[in-house]
């Protein structure tokens, strides 16, 4: 078994690459149990810790499985609110074959999820991105959205004004114009793609400051009590998802508006698998407002793992 480093993850999965092998993942014949979710009580803090257990593999050839701990006071420690490791399997004779680090994969794998849903669901000459959350998933999701956009302008919020500076400064770049912001509503109408991912508890984009023709990346929100968009966005637009097993029983952007008939199953308009297999449509004019509700998907992990294993393997 190998371990391949998170220096290797960056250099081997370029968005360019990795977001095609999504599109084939979610065309292939690959397994995906719903991931397990299991919430434990943390004494030393106020709010309990999540482990997550997402496998998923592909007949006769790889096997992988990622275990991750989501502790969210990990800021207090100057510490990333997910930890784990994925670990990756010869699926014929079960053998280990390499070992990553969780974070960094999910990040990539995320963000290019999000970016592959913004091909069929943002309008194609979308210029300009407000990122709501500063964490470590945010420079991830500005980059891949840029990669599939013409992103000229970026908007970053956060809660924290100095961690979005920080986040500015490290992102300094000649291909887009970065300017933090503090009056989110104010801002939630200018940018042709909201990405919002946080772990917030309650809504932070309110569906009556959205216009025609948006698209809004759904990222945090990975637990039944967490929010944030509020109800009226969910109404005013035609809602995708990555996946709807998954997305009707994890996440609250959902689960809370489902139960209380703000909307129903039916108003979902498709899934990746759907939308990358060309059985169903994305946007279907300039005009509509579009939401991608992303949940995860352990078939992301399992196609990016075996992309960079691959590209390693094949340079020893």
């Amino acid at each position: 078994m190998i371990h391949i480093s998170n220096e290797q993850l960056l250099q081997h999965l370029p968005f360019s690459s990795l977001i095609p092998a999504l599109k084939k993942a979610f065309c292939s014949d690959i397994t995906t149990p719903i991931r397990h979710h299991h919430d434990y009580k943390n004494p030393k803090e106020s709010i309990d810790s999540t482990l997550l257990l997402m496998p998923s593999w592909e007949v006769g050839k790889y096997l992988g499985v990622k275990l991750v701990n989501v502790s969210p006071n990990n800021f207090k420690y100057q510490l990333p609110s997910i930890q784990g490791i994925y670990l990756l399997f010869d699926a014929h004779k079960g053998i280990p074959l390499a070992m990553m680090d969780a974070k960094l994969l999910t990040n990539l794998r995320t963000a290019a999820a999000s970016a592959l849903a913004s091909q069929f669901l943002s309008n194609e000459n979308a210029s300009s991105l407000l990122m709501i959350g500063t964490g470590a998933l945010a420079p991830y999701l500005i980059e891949a959205h840029a990669s599939v956009r013409p992103i000229k302008k970026v908007y970053i919020w956060g809660r924290n004004p100095q961690k979005a500076e920080k986040l500015a400064s490290k992102l300094s770049t000649e291909k887009y114009n970065l300017e933090v912001i503090t009056d989110l509503n104010q801002y939630l109408g200018k940018a042709a793609i909201v990405s919002c991912a946080t772990l917030s508890k309650t809504p932070l984009v309110s569906g009556k400051y959205l216009r025609e023709g948006q698209h809004i990346d759904l990222v945090g929100s990975f637990k039944p009590d967490m929010r944030e968009a509020d109800d009226a966005v969910l109404q005013k637009a035609h809602i995708f998802v990555d996946n709807i097993e998954g997305a009707t029983k994890e996440t609250g952007d959902l689960v809370i508006p489902l139960a209380k008939g703000i909307i129903s199953k039916e108003d979902f308009q498709a899934d990746l698998f759907q939308l990358c297999q060309k059985e169903k449509q994305g946007r279907l004019s300039s005009n509509e407002i579009t939401v991608f509700k992303s949940v995860g998907h352990a078939l992301e992990d399992l196609a990016a793992a075996k992309l960079v294993y691959e590209e390693v393997v094949e340079k020893i």
